[in-house]
């Protein structure tokens, strides 16, 4: 099908906006004037504010939802000669993370209706190697929880939430971390809350919430705050660990956001209504379903296969920010040249892969930006069409 070719447009509406604003200017102004920017007292204050919102016992901050994934596999005892079941229409850090800890990731397919991991395809794919499953809460939406619990429970399985998409969904009454082993989340400079880059990792047991803090911390027994804390005393080295603890200067930006996170969500889901009211009806273009309360991270529109790519530059070609969310894990690359995995073995999640285009979406989008989306990307299928 030709493609619509538009001339350069003035006009730009960005992909992403942040909304952080005086009182994190405060925060931040505070931290700078305090003793610790590292992992210190912000972290734990934000820590402790964050497993209060969800609803759980513990919250560990990390300097990325990747690092987070890493060190909750290796935590919950996963490594070589293991196998960890996830999705492959997520981004490559939910996979990459299963590699990093030395396990073997495995795919599973979505349901076509809500590109969320299907939990029948999982159960066909466990092995006597499979030790987890990671689960992706794609576009803030979850997935179906008691269903996953009670599945990884009946192998034996650790469950893993890869919650990088938000901490407001719910469903069914449940927060991220409230069923899984671990929920870890991101809070990259796209995502609903944010500091640029950062993540937390959310867990039920104490024991587990100990091991992550080792391993946040190069495996030394004693961090920064705790020897502060104390006269000197010798530390000790018990195991390999990484630097990736969240720093007080992140935190300081973080602890504010909590005080509007639902008007955010709020404003969001407003944006996500009206590019929906206004394309819901075009030929050629529908949405997925969702499923419980979504975050509404990103709104993506699924269009024709054979046109994605062409909406994508007519769509940047006047002047709206557009990304891809994402194209299927099996199908890179990297993973079918050195994991074996080949197009066409995982149809659900490819089909999406191949023909959602995420639209500009952030808190207070004008709304006539919304329109400005919603008629060219119709006027690119009519004409197209």
């Amino acid at each position: 099908m030709a493609s619509v070719v538009m001339n350069a447009s003035p006009r730009k509406v960005e992909f992403f906006r942040h909304d952080l604003g005086e009182e994190e200017i405060a925060s931040f102004r505070d931290t700078l004037s305090s003793l610790f920017l590292t992992t210190g007292p912000r972290v734990a204050e934000f820590e402790t504010l964050l497993a209060t919102y969800l609803g759980v016992a513990h919250c560990v901050g990390v300097t990325s939802c990747t690092h987070g994934l890493h060190l909750a596999l290796l935590a919950l005892g996963i490594g070589p000669g293991d196998e960890v079941i996830t999705t492959p229409l997520t981004f490559v850090a939910t996979a990459n993370a299963i590699v990093y800890a030395g396990a073997t990731p495995v795919f599973a397919d979505v349901d076509p209706a809500t590109g969320l991991l299907d939990p029948k395809a999982v159960e066909a794919a466990i092995t006597s190697r499979t030790k987890a499953v990671i689960v992706v809460h794609l576009y803030g939406q979850m997935v179906d929880m008691k269903t996953f619990r009670a599945l990884a429970d009946r192998h034996h399985l650790a469950l893993i939430e890869d919650s990088a998409h938000g901490v407001e969904m719910r469903r069914d009454g449940i927060a991220p971390g409230q069923q899984g082993d671990a929920a870890v989340f991101s809070f990259y400079a796209t995502k609903t809350m944010t500091c640029g880059d950062g993540g937390a990792v959310a867990v039920r047991d104490t024991n587990l919430d100990r091991r992550l803090r080792q391993l946040r911390y190069h495996g030394i027994s004693k961090d920064v705050m705790a020897r502060h804390a104390t006269p000197y005393a010798h530390w000790d080295m018990v195991e390999l660990g990484y630097k990736a603890g969240l720093s007080d200067i992140d935190a300081a930006l973080l602890i504010p956001q909590f005080g509007r996170l639902e008007q955010r969500r709020h404003k969001r889901e407003l944006v996500v209504r009206g590019y929906r009211d206004r394309l819901e009806a075009t030929p050629g273009l529908s949405f997925l379903r969702v499923e419980g309360i979504s975050s509404h991270h990103l709104c993506t529109v699924l269009t024709p296969k054979e046109r994605r790519d062409d909406l994508l530059r007519d769509l940047g070609q006047a002047g709206i920010g557009v990304a891809v969310n994402y194209r299927a894990i099996h199908g890179l690359t990297y993973y079918r040249e050195q994991h074996g995995f080949r197009k066409g073995q995982f149809p659900h999640a490819e089909a999406i892969g191949d023909r959602t285009i995420s639209l500009p979406l952030w808190p207070g989008l004008p709304e006539d930006d919304i329109d400005y989306v919603a008629e060219r990307l119709r006027d690119l299928m009519r004409v197209g069409g």
